[in-house]
């Protein structure tokens, strides 16, 4: 049994004071009761073991633990080390066990007590198993923990005044009753918080390692104050012994190196000094030579003067000499402005230098100053470490004890932190698997959650499916029976789903809209009908209940897990299935990049070439408009932003394809483009592929010959495929093509829910017509069991009508469409298709020749 003796953390306003308690493990609600003494009956409070965690700090001290619940932090104290780690492990174990438990069994069952009780020894060993990785078992310390530690007196560490508990007086008063009355005069055994009888046991010898250990981690630290201090001084002592061992008498040899250093210096400016002088003279030699040849040239300008025969040489050598003069005057006065220029700067240069000197000699006095006091201190220094080695041998020895003692506090917090380390693991480790355990029993509820509430769709559905067959049936019962069924379809519409999430949480409730603004539940006018919309809602959601976890989950994990698109058989595999909302929009544009060029600029000339010119088929596009997907908010009013896009689009393709131009149904085509890519240009080129690749040719012509060649093919696939309906259909002379004729002009726009009509698109857009074909036969063939039980063609007719909108099981279909008609070459279609053709094309043949026959023969017989 775990129990013993903890010191709990008592907190009074700023006071905290801690107080003995006895505590004591309850297994069936894994609650962990506190009392004071261990002979009281009453616990003082409790802790919720099942939802705590568990920390140890070791900055928080020896023996130290903390439980935290959702409410509240409880900090607690054991003896020793070793009793904390055993409660922390016995809690974690106590913890996982009642959790496994409960996650098997409901709570509160007998059965769940039985199992943790009987399967507690196993589960302890797969629980040491699992941990012996994060922190090794710790051995019971039987002198603080186990029922044995009842016999012995309770720690104190405080008063026993202060240990009384204030909160708690009326259990305080009863307590002490009990214990001065005596439990089995007064209260019976019942009542005691443990059977006395199991004190009889065989003490165990404690373990004198573990006894040891614990002694050695409660040595108290000490702070290192004076650290730095003894370090520097020893840096002191070393500079010392190298000063006086390496440098014996420096000051001395700086003295004597002195003199030779002057003299050096005075020699190296005198060299300097004669070195200006040298450059000076050569200077002055220059311009002696240029005073020369001045000179000379001036004599021999003279004596050409003095030897000129006429005046007019003479005249001519005296202009010469006048102009050289004007020359010589402006050169001067140039020099002259120059001088000045050039003692300015000197002045200024002058005052800068006397600047530096005087800076240069507060450096100097700066310097003489610095070296003074380095002497000094160099001198008292040599002083003070005139014994080193005594007072060296002596810091030494302190260091190394307080050097000593640091290493002995750090190997201590080294083990406490990996002990922490360790347990911090282990919980992380157990938190974690209980958390993931927690998510896959939500996650089963929640699944079993939502196959009831499919289940319960379903009898509801099939209960409106009874009331509308009623309804049917009202004209025929007595009046009585026939009030009481409209009061009960009343009551049936007026059900709200609101009503259903306020009496509890929706799975997946059936919004108004669905993702691209499709509404989900049709807005039948008729009333008859409006019980109709209430079974298909309930369908819908339904389906989706079911198909939620197991169908589309692990379809959107593999449309994530693609990486680029390149054509394959798996690829194929995942559009029949249906692309996820998320990835439709780029999935269709890399099919339509695939087969159509997009040649630049090409969309915006066909925009301006609407704009300047009309195109004949504008106005029957402007009447279509209005009525596209009036079940789309997005097309349901002129207003609606998509509405422009549209008309766009639909001009710009019929100014692209002439000779189609435009035809009722490229509207609706186009709007489920525009929906789904939202760009314009986009859902131009995708109907660009849907006529120009994937329909044959002509199919929206003026004559729709390929429209009309596919549905006679279509009726031999039905024969085929479903003999039984079809000689159903001749039966009663039902033409399918009545119905199914805007089936594949429009690909199941209008005809369709929404989710199933875009994962019909899916297929279509990536395989061709094919799919229409194969989707069409599923049609028939999902509902070829309530066609057969009808036997009048008018009836018949009414109920293939809206037998589409019926259809909410996209899984069902899509298995029938690609599995269940299997085979179904594309080989044997186009054989198909060419037999019928020449047998259409002979048949307008004659009828073009009847007719002629016809007008000739009336205007022969003339008016």
């Amino acid at each position: 049994k775990l129990c013993g003796y903890l010191n709990k953390l008592g907190v009074k306003g700023p006071i905290k004071t801690w107080k003995s308690r006895w505590f004591s493990y309850d297994e069936n609600k894994c609650h962990l009761l506190y009392y004071r003494t261990a002979q009281d009956i009453n616990p003082l409070g409790s802790i919720d073991i099942s939802s705590a965690s568990f920390d140890c700090k070791a900055e928080n001290g020896e023996g130290v633990f903390e439980i935290r619940t959702r409410s509240r932090a409880f900090t607690l104290k054991a003896i020793s080390k070793q009793a904390m780690m055993y409660w922390l492990q016995q809690l974690q174990m106590r913890r996982w066990d009642f959790c496994n438990a409960q996650s098997r069994f409901p709570v509160g069952s007998s059965q769940l007590v039985n199992e943790s009780l009987a399967g507690r020894t196993s589960r302890c060993c797969i629980y040491v198993v699992d941990n012996e990785d994060f922190l090794p078992p710790v051995k019971t310390p039987t002198e603080a923990v186990g029922l044995k530690a009842a016999s012995l007196p309770a720690p104190q560490t405080s008063t026993a005044l202060q240990n009384i508990s204030l909160k708690h007086p009326w259990t305080e008063i009863q307590n002490t009753v009990y214990n001065i009355c005596g439990s089995k005069q007064l209260w019976g055994n019942n009542g005691n918080v443990f059977n006395f009888s199991e004190f009889q046991e065989h003490p165990e010898i404690p373990d004198k390692e573990q006894e040891a250990e614990v002694e050695a981690g409660c040595t108290v630290k000490e702070g290192i104050l004076e650290d730095g201090k003894l370090e520097s001084r020893l840096n002191w002592i070393r500079k010392g012994r190298w000063m006086s061992s390496g440098f014996p008498g420096l000051p001395e040899e700086m003295s004597r190196e002195r003199n030779p250093m002057d003299k050096v210096s005075v020699l190296q400016q005198q060299i300097l000094t004669l070195t200006e002088e040298v450059k000076s003279q050569k200077e002055l030699v220059k311009l002696l030579h240029k005073a020369l040849e001045a000179a000379q040239q001036e004599k021999r300008v003279s004596s050409m003067y003095l030897t000129a025969s006429e005046d007019k040489d003479r005249l001519e050598l005296v202009r010469h000499k006048v102009r050289q003069i004007a020359d010589l005057t402006s050169r001067l006065e140039a020099l002259e402005q120059e001088k000045k220029e050039l003692e300015q700067i000197l002045s200024l240069r002058d005052s800068h230098i006397q600047e530096l000197k005087e800076h240069v000699q507060l450096l100097m006095e700066k310097n003489h100053a610095k070296q003074e006091v380095i002497m000094a201190l160099t001198d008292q220094k040599a002083q003070e470490l005139s014994d080193p080695l005594q007072e060296a041998n002596t810091v030494t020895a302190e260091t190394l004890n307080k050097q000593q003692e640091e290493i002995e506090h750090l190997k201590d917090d080294i083990d406490a932190y990996k002990t922490q380390n360790q347990f911090l693991n282990s919980e992380i480790h157990q938190v974690t698997r209980l958390w993931t355990r927690v998510a896959e029993n939500e996650k089963a509820l929640l699944m079993k959650c939502a196959c009831l509430q499919a289940r319960n769709c379903q009898m509801e559905s099939k209960y409106l499916t009874v009331l509308r067959k009623l309804q049917e049936a009202v004209p025929g019962l007595p009046s009585t029976d026939a009030e009481l069924v409209r009061n009960l379809i009343q009551e049936a519409l007026q059900w709200d789903v609101k009503k259903e999430a306020e009496e509890g949480f929706n799975l997946n409730p059936v919004s108004e809209y669905d993702e691209y603004g499709f509404m989900t539940v049709p807005d039948y006018e008729v009333e008859d009908w409006k019980l109709l919309a209430k079974i298909q809602a309930l369908e819908i959601k339904s389906n989706n209940l079911r198909s939620q976890e197991v169908v589309d989950k692990p379809l959107r994990d593999k449309w994530n897990s693609l990486g680029e698109l390149s054509p394959s058989a798996e690829l194929k595999s995942l559009i029949r299935s249906g692309i996820p909302v998320e990835h439709r929009q780029w999935v269709w544009r890399w099919i339509v990049s695939r087969h159509c060029s997009h040649p630049p600029e090409h969309y915006q000339r066909l925009l301006r070439q609407s704009q300047s010119a009309e195109h004949p088929a504008c106005r029957q596009i402007e009447l279509d408009l209005p009525r596209t997907l009036t079940n789309n908010k997005h097309f349901s009013s002129p207003t609606s932003q998509l509405i422009p896009k549209l008309r766009r689009v639909l001009l710009a393709f019929s100014w692209h394809n002439p000779a189609i131009g435009y035809c009722q149904g490229l509207n609706r085509l186009a709007a489920v483009a525009l929906l789904v890519l939202e760009e314009e240009e986009s859902a131009f080129w995708c109907l660009v592929h849907i006529v120009e690749n994937l329909m044959p040719a002509d199919y929206y012509s003026d004559t729709l010959i390929t429209s009309q060649v596919d549905q006679r093919v279509f009726k031999d696939f039905l024969s085929e495929k479903l003999p039984r309906l079809m000689a159903h259909f001749e039966q009663y002379r039902i033409d399918v093509s009545l119905i199914t004729f805007n089936w594949f002009l429009v690909a199941f726009v209008d005809s369709l829910v929404s989710d199933i009509l875009l994962r019909v698109w899916d297929a279509f857009l990536y395989e061709g017509t094919k799919v229409i074909f194969r989707y069409a036969l599923a049609i028939f063939k999902y509902n070829e069991e309530e066609i057969l039980r009808i036997h009048d063609s008018v009836e018949i007719y009414q109920y293939l009508r809206f037998f589409t909108r019926m259809i909410t099981d996209g899984r069902k279909l899509m298995n029938i469409a690609f599995n269940d008609l299997n085979p179904f070459p594309m080989k044997l279609l186009r054989n198909r298709r060419s037999v019928h053709r020449e047998e259409l094309e002979t048949e307008m043949r004659k009828l073009e020749q009847i007719k002629a026959a016809y007008v000739k023969e009336r205007a022969e017989q003339g008016p």
